[in-house]
């Protein structure tokens, strides 16, 4: 062995080796800093301290819930509330904070705030003295740890009055006939507008052609003796003829179904078949009425305008006093434009210059029945009607703004007359042809719109889904703004057991601003026969007046089986 002399050269693997030490010590160091070190220790702590906080719930602040509410959810109250109040378990935000009360037609009842109490637990709203109604309390507010809570529930008044819908101008309805539709467009309703449409204008003629004499007193004498005579007593005579054919169709289309024995009730019980008898003695009283007592003729004419407006949809409607006049005035103007367009024809054709002198008079008159037909119709249209919407979703409406375009036509044939007669001094015959064939159109849109509802039909909901779990339905009946009587079968599958709990919720999607209302449930014996393989049924109600108004709604069915498993659905409908 040598000690001293030439080294002798590493192998391979001690040149790897060597060099394994040598990238660790090029490579930095890396040193945990302050900052970590303070982050690491407090995480550990949280971790530490995590058990003793969710043993002890107690000391966490939860989440701000309703205590209580004046009035309550679905209170019935003798008289109405001076307040109204809700309650909480926890402090609530003073500045941040919303209680409202909601009328039928989910209108704001007061512009008053609400104001919180000095412990910050109550809210308090100051009422208006409320009418007897259905009204909905709706609530949203933050709590101090600005969690945020909203809801709503409903409370009556007294006895609301039955909910405004298709069955207010349903005449069945109003007698206490069911199973009658007068939807379908059958040869017996064709019928029934073909004599609607003569009646009116029969009607019209006559009382316009009584009043006129009296309005052109003036010169009345100087119309021939013939054409006076024809004037009074021809619009009377049609009238009796129509009237009988129209009590006639309107009565038996009215009785279908009926026995023999409500004939008589009909015509002395109720208001529609009195209106026809009262309609019958005046149309066979106008024949003996003396063709010169235009005093006593206009009364006569006036009598049978005021027979009508017992006999439609202004008596159905209310306030009742605000819509017979208005309806009774809307007449007159109709009337006196029909009478004097008549009066102006028969004039042209048979004492032209006597024409040109009644054509200023008519024309005075014209313009100011156009107007009285137009604020008067859009006054009505605003009582019959609870929403504007509704006039492009029902043949009502829409008729209605086809007849205001003929009333513009109208509006514009006028002024063409008038300035050809300040031209000429004679009316156009093209024009009265115009005018009175527009006439025609509006009245066969009056005989049809007259006997249909001004408001859209609600239709009961009745829904069902199918799951692999669980099947569920949902009922409520009628379905209108008030008491309803709500239904809901859940089938669920044998091996999830019978459902825990139920909820229903119903969510106004139209006002995103109104919380959920919450239906209380009663599990009942359903004895209606509908089972499925393999699932177990259970059925739940409740009756009460839990959809305060009218609108879109969402309906959520929360159902928890007996293992704590959640499950939702949910649909939509529509009340009107």
């Amino acid at each position: 062995m040598r000690l001293f002399g030439r080294p002798q050269r590493p192998s391979a693997h001690q040149l790897r080796l060597s060099a394994r030490p040598q990238r660790l010590i090029t490579r930095p160091q890396r040193l945990i800093t302050r900052p970590q070190r303070l982050i690491a220790s407090l995480l550990l702590a949280f971790i530490a301290l995590l058990p003793l906080l969710l043993a002890a719930p107690g000391q966490v602040s939860a989440h701000a819930a309703l205590k209580e509410a004046y009035p309550a959810a679905g209170a019935r109250l003798e008289s109405p509330p001076a307040e109204a109040k809700v309650s909480f378990n926890e402090k609530l935000e003073a500045s941040i904070g919303v209680l409202e009360v909601l009328d039928g037609n989910s209108a704001k009842v007061t512009n008053n705030k609400a104001v919180l109490s000095e412990d910050g637990l109550t809210l308090t709203l100051e009422l208006p003295s409320l009418k007897a109604g259905a009204y909905t309390v709706n609530y949203k507010v933050i709590s101090e740890d600005g969690h945020p809570v909203n809801g709503s529930h409903v409370f009556v008044i007294g006895e609301p009055p039955p909910a405004k819908d298709a069955s207010t101008y349903n005449i069945h309805t109003q007698l206490g006939h069911e199973g009658h539709s007068d939807d379908a467009l059958t040869t017996a309703t064709l019928l029934l507008y073909a004599v609607r449409f003569l009646y009116y204008v029969a009607l019209m003629l006559a009382a316009g052609c009584a009043l006129w004499p009296l309005l052109y007193r003036s010169r009345w004498e100087g119309i021939s003796q013939l054409l006076r005579e024809r004037f009074a007593k021809l619009p009377a005579q049609a009238l009796v003829l129509v009237s009988l054919l129209y009590v006639f169709v309107e009565s038996t289309q009215i009785m279908v179904g009926q026995s023999s024995e409500e004939w008589l009730p009909l015509f002395t019980s109720t208001s529609v078949g009195q209106s026809y008898v009262a309609l019958l003695l005046l149309a066979f009283a106008g024949l003996s009425l003396p063709v010169g007592r235009n005093s006593l003729r206009a009364v006569w004419g006036l009598l049978l305008l005021a027979t009508e407006t017992w006999n439609g949809h202004a008596a159905a409607s209310s306030p009742r006093w605000a819509t017979l006049s208005l309806d009774f005035v809307h007449l007159v103007g109709a009337a006196l434009w029909a009478g004097g367009l008549m009066l102006l024809i028969a004039l042209w054709y048979g004492e032209r210059k006597e024409a040109g002198r009644f054509a200023e008079s008519f024309s005075r008159a014209a313009w100011i029945s156009i107007v009285v037909l137009s604020l008067s119709g859009i006054l009505l249209t605003l009582l019959y009607m609870t929403k504007l919407e509704y006039l492009l979703i029902t043949p009502w409406g829409i008729l209605l703004l086809v007849k205001a375009g003929l009333v513009i036509l109208v509006t514009v044939i006028g002024f063409l007359l008038r300035r050809r007669m300040k031209r000429s001094g004679f009316p156009s015959g093209i024009l009265l042809k115009a005018d009175g064939a527009l006439m025609a159109l509006i009245l066969v849109i009056v005989g049809v719109f007259t006997y249909i509802s001004p408001l859209p039909a609600n239709e009961p909901v009745s829904w069902h889904k199918m799951g692999s779990e669980m099947h569920v339905s949902l009922r409520i009946t009628p379905n209108v703004p008030g008491s309803n009587e709500f239904i809901t079968r859940i089938w669920m599958f044998k091996s999830l057991g019978n459902p825990e709990s139920v909820k229903l919720r119903l969510v106004p999607i139209d006002k995103p601003e109104v919380g959920a209302i919450e239906i209380p449930l009663e599990k009942f014996q359903d004895d209606e026969i509908s089972t499925f393989d393999g699932y177990t049924k259970t059925a739940y109600r409740t009756t009460g007046t839990y959809l305060p108004f009218a609108g879109l709604w969402r309906a959520e069915i929360r159902v928890v089986d007996e293992k704590g498993v959640e499950r939702e659905v949910q649909t939509s409908f529509r009340n009107y």
